[in-house]
């Protein structure tokens, strides 16, 4: 994953803490940044079939220390998912627990436990609240 852009865990940008944007005012930035995350996704996905899976990468993980991830559903002809400024407000008490991985510490799976539901909050590009996720 190295090779193809991606940090590996132990990096120092992985534990700082991401830069929200100030939208619409950092637009250019962001949209910037969420090209890398797609670029980078590009690639990966050329060496790494994560079709039946789906994939998520985020800023931190390509070396930017931004708020924005991107997500690839494993659903054919699906938009990427884009987040800017995320942040989790609402999760259920139910949870599920699956084998995952992680880009970042590739080659390593664990059993992860998560809220079946989650609501987040993002910033839109024109720098509205959006939760519709």
């Amino acid at each position: 994953m190295r090779d193809l852009g991606v940090v590996q865990h132990g990096a120092p940008v992985l534990a700082e803490p991401a830069a929200a944007f100030d939208l619409p005012a950092d637009r250019a930035d962001a949209e910037r940044i969420v090209d890398q995350l797609a670029e980078a996704m590009d690639r990966i996905a050329r060496v790494h079939d994560f079709s039946g899976k789906g994939m998520g990468l985020a800023a931190p993980q390509i070396g930017i220390v931004r708020a924005a991830a991107a997500a690839r559903p494993a659903v054919p002809g699906a938009e990427p998912i884009v987040l800017l400024n995320p942040r989790i407000t609402a999760a259920s008490d139910k949870m599920d627990e699956q084998y995952e991985g992680c880009l970042s510490f590739f080659d390593v799976r664990g059993m992860v436990p998560r809220p079946l539901r989650i609501t987040v909050e993002t910033t839109t590009w024109d720098g509205a609240a959006d939760t519709t996720l």
